[in-house]
């Protein structure tokens, strides 16, 4: 039995219900969980810690597929932000108190981060996002992500082309 993590608690307590799904916790990189997990990677999502230009204001948690990349760009723009960054590794860990790999909005509520959800979540039945831990995801409506994290919807991924 995989033991409890705070985001399983935070949706318990909500009585939303979830599966949590186990990987090796070796692994941090989203497309690769989405691969061996045999899941597609537009259905996994990764959540990034985003520094804003002001010092002192808190940083933002943004959850993006595992096949994309975050637009900066149009974070700022639908953030009012004039300037944003990602965070580093090690910044992300220091900010959340999670390892990369395992950092989850579910896991850091009320801890005052602004979270946004890109769209493409919008209208997939269930996503996988992190549970506070590597090495377990968690399969769990969009909808009740969004609404619990009290996520913003932001049109933000972004994919190369083949």
């Amino acid at each position: 039995m995989t033991e409890k993590t705070q985001a399983m608690r935070a949706l318990e307590g909500k009585r939303i219900p979830y599966e949590a799904v186990t990987y090796p916790d070796g692994l941090r990189d989203a497309e690769e969980i989405a691969l061996l997990l045999d899941i597609p990677p537009n259905s996994v999502f990764k959540t990034l810690v985003v520094l804003p230009p002001e010092a002192g204001k808190k940083p933002m948690l943004v959850m993006v597929p595992a096949d994309a990349h975050l637009d900066l760009k149009k974070l700022a723009a639908a953030t009012g932000a004039k300037k944003l960054k990602m965070a580093t590794h090690r910044e992300a860990e220091q900010l959340t108190g999670l390892q990369v790999g395992g950092i989850s909005a579910l896991a850091l509520l009320n801890k005052g981060f602004a979270v946004y959800l890109d769209s493409s979540a919008n209208g997939q039945e269930k996503i996988y996002i992190s549970a506070g831990k590597r090495g377990i995801q968690l399969r769990v409506s969009a909808d009740a992500v969004a609404k619990i994290t009290n996520a913003r919807w932001v049109d933000v991924a972004t994919y190369e082309a083949a």
